[in-house]
């Protein structure tokens, strides 16, 4: 039986929280004054900056907002700052209700967004119904850029360009509502285009933002340093594959990430993980069925390690789709195999491109 090792098992304290979305309350917190009593609002001194460092941090941003919607959002247009909030829920809703339908519509954590207000009632109201948001009084806006939930590691091209990306995701999700056919139809009219390659070192801190933000669509949870990275790169034992995706609207970014352990007579894939904004796209198991081509051409034995959460049974259906099956199993870490004798071909609808000697 194979020896399971347990000791990478992710662990998170509360003082490593990623933050991937801060939600803003309007009226004395984006802006001074109340919109609806006196028109002439102006934005709280150093705001414009503050939205902009945290978007150039790869840091999304939305509203919830009790508030009229057209007068909100015209305001919002008129001090430049309209397209840089994502899903801005400005109704009369509870904070609550619209902080969980920010966190649907990006399909993101409650425990990966921040929430500033003014108003204490709101932050206890949010912070009791949802105590794993970061609650921040509007108060300390001036420390907001300081504080290390907001300061990732490092700060990629594509983190540099996460809004845009997800605004790109907005204009496709509007075509498919429109688009008359099948699911496949649709994803053939974006001309996808899905590329593996080995990581290089210009890989890795979009590598390591992989491992720390990605926790849905990941099978271990398990994350690892710049420098972990860069040895498992360098090592002759270990193949560290990353996925990009385009189509014809423009770049997804680095979504994908692979390590896989290679022992002479089997090769353990020891994370895998896919970006949730690719979901919809059907390119989740493509670098999972490149694997076990690579396994089956090498002829070597195939397992992968899985941990369970409560967010990412959808990697564990792909595996067990996949023909994996589990051997062994000891705490929360299961080990499965696949016998690679049936392996899914890649979607017709999608080019791939394997690039394994960059130059």
């Amino acid at each position: 039986m194979i020896n399971l090792n347990s000791e990478k098992l992710a662990t998170k304290s509360a003082n490593q929280k990623t933050i991937k979305c801060v939600v803003w309350d309007l009226d004395n917190t984006l802006w001074n004054g109340v919109l609806l009593e006196d028109d002439r609002i102006e934005l709280k001194p150093n705001v414009l900056s503050i939205v902009k460092t945290l978007d150039n941090r790869g840091i999304l941003q939305s509203i919830a907002s009790k508030n009229d919607y057209d007068r909100a959002m015209a305001k919002l247009e008129e001090l430049g700052l309209h397209d840089y909030f994502l899903y801005p829920q400005i109704n009369w809703n509870s904070k609550v209700s619209s902080i969980q339908e920010i966190a649907k519509l990006i399909n993101i954590g409650i425990n990966a967004i921040a929430f500033i207000d003014d108003q204490p009632f709101e932050l206890e109201e949010v912070n009791f119904s949802l105590p794993k948001v970061f609650c921040i009084n509007a108060a300390f806006l001036e420390k907001l850029l300081d504080m290390p939930e907001m300061n990732p590691i490092f700060i990629t091209e594509d983190s540099k360009n996460r809004r845009l990306m997800y605004i790109g995701d907005i204009q496709r999700q509007k075509l498919e509502s429109e688009f008359v056919g099948s699911k496949e139809e649709f994803l053939a009219t974006l001309k996808m285009h899905f590329t593996i390659s080995l990581a290089q070192e210009e890989d890795l801190q979009r590598a390591e933002e992989l491992t720390t933000r990605t926790n849905q669509l990941n099978t271990t949870g398990y994350t690892y340093s710049y420098d972990e990275l860069n040895q498992f790169r360098q090592s002759n034992n270990h193949k560290l594959l990353i996925a990009s995706l385009s189509d014809k609207y423009g770049s997804y970014g680095k979504i994908g990430l692979a390590l896989v352990e290679c022992q002479q007579n089997i090769w353990t894939i020891k994370l895998l993980l896919m970006s949730c904004r690719v979901m919809s796209r059907g390119v989740g198991a493509i670098m999972l069925n490149y694997i076990m081509k690579l396994a089956k051409e090498n002829n070597v034995r195939l397992c992968a390690e899985f941990v369970f959460n409560n967010r990412n049974r959808m990697m564990y259906i792909a595996y067990k789709f996949a023909g994996f099956k589990e051997i062994d199993k000891k705490y929360e870490l299961s080990l499965l195999e696949n016998d690679l004798k049936s392996i899914q071909p890649y979607p017709k609808y999608i080019q791939i491109q394997i690039i394994l000697n960059p130059t």
